[in-house]
């Protein structure tokens, strides 16, 4: 039978724990997991809702699928599987996400007093190539002519300014505005072109420049503490991740991220709920530039 843990675990460990090793997995030390393709990702869709998953549950489920060569972007847990008559392959091993579930007053044995409250619980899914009697849909990969197209429609929507110079790419929040190094500088790497390495790295200074305290005013020092710059770029890191997800553009990996993997991962092991809070952080950020987007196609 398909193995799917059972028994009450650690939440936010487990979680962490699956990220960390495929981190740790991976073939350049300035790589993260979904660096490993050479295609644009498509976000993990849940089979039975069709809903698209969010958050933390997105980097779990893309590293797995990249580290064992998923293809696949659907994923249900094994009852789900079965009610559309699919059967999980003997032997599967199940990969875990988070979900919240509403405890009433007193239903958790606790003070009856207490108002109801969310609690994250742990659920086991499988990968549409993880079972029998389910093919999985074929995906077109969007030409990079499309890619590129999608990308400078975001930026100039957002409002945006970007400036164009010197060697390196950063978001200033003095002047509020992107510096970017010329196009020409962009080399690419083994799994993207050098026009993709040019806006994943335009995409990731997008999302630092989301967080201006005129915008989302992201502040993490109250959370994190001297750790809030390393969290801050491991933020960007992912949203960058999951807009090229929406804008089909291949995920790049940036040499000059080197040293914060390693830091990344001390983060991690040290706080169980880093990588949750960060990769929520970073759906926020990019549902804010996506709305910002849509917000300016309705009114143009």
């Amino acid at each position: 039978m398909a193995q799917e843990p059972s028994g009450r675990r650690d939440v936010y460990q487990t979680v962490t724990d699956t990220i960390i090793e495929m981190i740790e997995a991976g073939a350049g030390r300035f790589e993260m997991p979904w660096h490993t393709t050479g295609a644009a990702l498509d976000r993990p869709v849940n089979v039975a809702s069709g809903a698209a998953y969010r958050g933390v549950n997105i980097v779990t489920l893309w590293s797995v699928a990249i580290r064992r060569g998923y293809a696949a972007a659907l994923w249900g847990t094994y009852r789900q599987w079965a009610k559309i008559g699919a059967q999980v392959k003997k032997g599967e091993a199940g990969s875990p996400i988070v979900f919240y579930k509403r405890i009433e007053p007193g239903e958790d044995n606790e003070s009856p007093g207490r108002r109801d409250r969310l609690i994250a619980r742990l659920s086991w899914v499988f990968n549409g190539e993880q079972v029998d009697g389910f093919e999985p849909p074929k995906v077109t990969a969007a030409s990079e002519v499309v890619a590129v197209q999608s990308v400078e429609s975001l930026v100039r929507r957002t409002g945006a300014i970007v400036r164009y110079g010197g060697d390196m790419a950063y978001y200033t929040p003095a002047g509020d505005h992107i510096q970017m190094p010329p196009p020409a500088q962009f080399t690419g790497t083994a799994t993207s072109s050098p026009t993709e390495a040019f806006y994943g790295t335009l995409l990731h200074e997008l999302v630092h420049w989301s967080g201006a305290k005129h915008r989302l005013d992201r502040d993490l020092v109250d959370r994190f503490g001297i750790e809030a710059y390393a969290v801050e770029e491991l933020i960007a890191e992912i949203g960058a991740a999951f807009l090229c997800c929406e804008l089909r553009v291949t995920p790049t990996a940036r040499r000059d991220h080197a040293a914060y993997v390693d830091h990344w991962l001390r983060v991690m092991r040290a706080d169980k709920r880093a990588i949750v809070s960060a990769a929520s952080r970073a759906s926020q950020a990019t549902e804010y530039l996506l709305a910002l987007d849509a917000t300016e196609r309705l009114s143009a």
